[in-house]
């Protein structure tokens, strides 16, 4: 059974020197258990793992430049951690099991203590256990305010998630070592939710301009994203501005981790119906309707400004920076002959049995030698082979980036690049931020059996 609401369409350094009486005690962050009504009316609350008691967890908004600190208390029944996603943080700070932190166990707490230093839509979730926890709802948003915000009506963020529900129950389904999901495309829901709801509306006016901030929280769903009575422009991917705003004239893909920003205006008309879409093989699926009251103005507004820039580092001499060869490998189809875990050479059979189907480079878990080991402030190259029947949404953590598309030109600055099956990608950064760094798949249960990497800048 599914869970959709179908439609025929047409068409986010000074003050790490104070004295610690002198900082401000932390906000805390529960990680608890909750209940939540994800499924249409009807059937029955779903017991979910939320930040704070809701799903999404507890909004942070703050201004660009700011400290954020949260104390994480762990109520849960397993040890969790939080990463901060998208945001050029202190390593200290990722959330990263084993490589920049301990897990916090069940009653125990961390405090999260860092600055934010670029504007932009960026989220958090745990980083523990992630197939499952963030499946069990473990995320929640993380704006970053602009000093000068663009002139909008409506600031709405949306965050796009998918659940594996009981039909019966609404409770979540717990086959998370699914080797059938583990090795395809992942986990991938039976009800898509908007904000934690199924087929949510919100109230707006005819020629109302609005920005959309668009995360995909989801464990593996590919969204294909696309406007109906609503027209606009992507302004900003991944939180970095646009140079130039890109006009949505067609369905746009966002995948696992990735978000945009939009700003679109209400063109449908006054008691009518505007709807954000999501496109599949089999027709389209809405994913939040906006119902139109009276007109706000006379006509819609005219032209777009680009968002003001983040202080990124300059990208320079792309063409003499070293290229770095990651081959994603395995999966379905083409199955692994044999792969490295730690210092054994195992077998495509022994790796199964392990619940390991992908690998990087011949690693199939996070190899005790980093894939790249860069000087502070040099200029690197990645280029992700992927050899595998499947996409693959690869994330660099600590750092952005900029394609390098196929003219030798640079395209928008990422944190998550989708890397389709049998397609090859190549990204640039500058390694200006110091640490051990993580690099993997998004598609949670991918990096959950072998598609996990690190990366170290010093």
């Amino acid at each position: 059974m599914k869970f959709t609401r179908r439609q025929i369409l047409q068409s986010a350094a000074a003050l790490s020197l104070m004295p610690f009486a002198a900082r401000a005690t932390p906000q805390v962050l529960e990680a608890r258990e909750a209940i939540q009504r994800i499924a249409p009316q009807g059937f029955p609350e779903t017991k979910v793992w939320s930040f704070g008691g809701t799903v999404p967890g507890a909004p942070i908004r703050v201004p660009q430049g700011s400290r954020v600190q949260r104390r994480l208390l762990n109520q849960l029944p397993q040890p969790t951690s939080v990463h901060w996603h998208g945001i050029r943080i202190d390593n200290a700070m990722d959330g990263v099991p084993g490589l920049t932190q301990d897990v916090v166990p069940t009653g125990g707490s961390f405090d999260y203590d860092f600055v934010v230093p670029d504007a932009g839509t960026y989220w958090y979730h745990a980083h523990n256990q992630s197939m499952e926890q963030v499946a069990r709802g473990l995320s929640g948003p993380l704006i970053v305010d602009e000093a000068n915000k663009p002139d909008v009506d409506q600031d709405l963020t949306l965050m796009l998630d998918d659940w594996r529900l009981d039909p019966e129950t609404a409770l979540i389904v717990g086959d998370f070592d699914n080797g059938h999901d583990l090795s395809h495309a992942g986990r991938l829901g039976n009800l898509v939710s908007v904000n934690g709801q199924f087929d949510p509306m919100f109230e707006v006016k005819r020629h109302e301009r609005l920005r959309l901030r668009l995360i995909n929280s989801s464990n593996a769903r590919i969204f294909d994203v696309g406007l109906e009575g609503l027209s606009g422009w992507i302004v900003a991917l991944d939180g970095m501005p646009l140079e130039a705003p890109l006009p949505v004239n067609e369905a746009f893909p966002l995948a696992p981790a990735q978000r945009a920003d939009l700003i679109v205006d209400v063109v449908a008309e006054p008691q009518g119906t505007a709807s954000l879409v999501s496109f599949e093989r089999d027709g389209a699926f809405g994913l939040a309707r906006f119902t139109i009251g009276e007109q706000n103005r006379d006509q819609v507004r005219q032209g777009i400004d680009p968002l003001p820039l983040n202080p990124l580092p300059e990208l320079k001499d792309i063409d003499q920076a070293p290229v770095h060869r990651m081959v994603l490998q395995g999966g379905a189809m083409r199955w692994l002959e044999s792969a490295r875990i730690g210092d054994a050479e195992l077998s495509g059979r022994e790796l199964a049995q392990l619940g390991r189907f992908w690998a990087l480079n011949g690693y199939a878990e996070r190899p005790s030698d980093p894939f790249l080991d860069a000087r502070l402030g040099g200029v690197h190259r990645i280029e992700f082979v992927n050899e595998t029947v499947f996409p693959h949404a690869m994330h660099l953590h600590g750092h952005h980036f900029r394609l390098v598309l196929g003219d030798g030109s640079l395209g928008p600055w990422r944190d998550t690049v989708l890397v389709d099956r049998a397609q090859t990608r190549q990204i640039a950064l500058v390694a200006d931020n110091p640490g051990d760094w993580l690099l993997h798949c998004h598609m949670l249960g991918h990096a959950a059996s072998g598609m996990m990497s690190w990366y170290k800048v010093s």
